[in-house]
């Protein structure tokens, strides 16, 4: 029995997966590595994220994103866009170097057995661990709104799902939403000679500003200082604080971390967007439906005005929602046991375990509970050394088994996941 099973090969899994190794801890990780960065992005994409806040995790702080840059001669400055498939390449490169070998077989299902749990993978063969942390990415969260839900298809996809944009050339495309996956998608198609627009329901895009310089006075620095996240002592504390973010009032946590760094465009998008896209903003899709060869959208804008348009394909960048109902590959008795928060996401304790004892959950699952940062790669920094912490204090106190009672309210869940 391994003392720990890693379900999830990307920025998270790799870096708990590291800090664990590091630790002594015998552990299994399964999972394609950085497959959302190498099949679900199409190429000409770019980082959102400065390059110095874009590093995976280890101990030692060796495998950065800059060292690998600088062995292949790639530039890596801050205010310098890294492009997505160079940051998949270091993916890859720093699971090579800093992870023990990793199980490419993906893990169908979690149940939980005495002593501890017992992984099913895709082709039957069984991995019993101590504890588990589940660090599966945005993917199983995608969310398009119900009004799209009927399309056919052929006719609907979510941002997520493309690794190429070839397939629409000539056509027409209509990308729903406003924020960098809407914006930086539109221009790809755009530029390939697909009739592209932006359908969005806020009245104005929002663009990022250019970031000032990383060393600047003291006097700037202290007004504004840098962070993972952004300018500001808002994402610094966002950014470089997520223990304290936990320890705010769980309504304001939940708003927060759906509210923070909402919608907005990267400042190196901005013109080619502008040039090229077409874009409707404070309108919201009310009815969309298939007619013809084309599907309807049916618009309401802020007004109450009616308005619509055809398009042969629709495009939902509409982000993720990371619901307890969402993660199916843990068995039902399993996640019966987690307690959502108001926004559906899992709870989780100090040091990310959930209200399952010996059951860890990383990245876009624990932004409630530890901030903005964990929607980032920017937030797998704090996470790993912690919840390798958390694992180590739950394999001390004794290998975790049976059920434990649901708290019966959201005061005591702090003192029951955290312990």
């Amino acid at each position: 029995m391994y003392d720990l099973l890693v379900v999830g090969a990307g920025p998270y899994g790799l870096s708990i997966a590291s800090h664990a190794a590091a630790a002594g801890l015998s552990l299994r990780v399964h999972g394609r590595p950085m497959a959302s960065w190498r099949d679900h992005m199409p190429p000409g994409m770019f980082l959102k994220s400065e390059p110095w806040a874009s590093n995976l995790s280890d101990p030692e702080g060796r495998w950065r994103l800059d060292v690998y840059c600088a062995q292949r001669g790639v530039e890596a400055r801050h205010g310098l866009p890294i492009p997505v498939g160079t940051f998949a390449s270091y993916g890859l490169w720093f699971a090579r170097n800093a992870v023990p070998p990793v199980d490419e077989r993906m893990v169908a299902r979690v149940e939980r057995r005495c002593g501890g749990f017992e992984a099913f993978l895709a082709d039957g063969e069984m991995v019993r661990a101590r504890t588990v942390v589940l660090a599966v990415g945005v993917l199983p969260f995608v969310e398009v709104p119900p009004v799209l839900r009927q399309l056919p298809a052929s006719r609907i996809s979510h941002s997520s799902h493309h690794h190429d944009l070839g397939r629409f050339r000539g056509m027409d495309v209509t990308v729903i939403g406003g924020g960098q996956a809407a914006l930086e998608t539109a221009a790809l198609l755009a530029e390939q000679g697909t009739r592209a627009r932006v359908l969005a329901r806020s009245p104005q895009l929002r663009w990022n500003d250019v970031p000032p310089p990383l060393v600047r006075s003291w006097r700037h620095s202290v007004r504004s200082p840098h962070s993972g996240l952004g300018c500001g002592w808002r994402n610094w504390f966002y950014a470089e604080r997520p223990g304290w973010y936990r320890r705010l009032p769980e309504a304001r946590r939940v708003r927060v971390a759906a509210e923070a760094l909402g919608p907005a465009g990267a400042w190196w998008v901005r013109d080619r967007v502008e040039r090229t896209v077409e874009v409707l903003l404070g309108q919201e899709v009310a009815v969309a439906y298939e007619t013809g060869d084309a599907v309807r959208l049916e618009t309401v804008g802020r007004g109450g005005e009616l308005t619509s348009l055809d398009t042969e394909h629709v495009i939902a960048a509409t982000g993720f929602r990371a619901g307890c109902d969402r993660l199916d590959l843990l068995a039902p008795e399993v996640r019966a046991d987690l307690v959502p928060l108001s926004d559906g996401s899992p709870a989780v304790g100090r040091d990310f375990e959930s209200t399952v004892p010996g059951l860890f959950l990383a990245g876009l699952t624990t932004a409630a509970g530890f901030g903005p940062a964990m929607r980032f790669v920017h937030g797998a920094s704090f996470t790993a050394p912690t919840l390798v912490r958390g694992v180590r204090r739950r394999l001390r106190s004794g290998a975790p088994g049976g059920r434990i009672p649901v708290p019966g309210a959201r005061a005591d869940l702090a003192s029951t996941a955290g312990s």
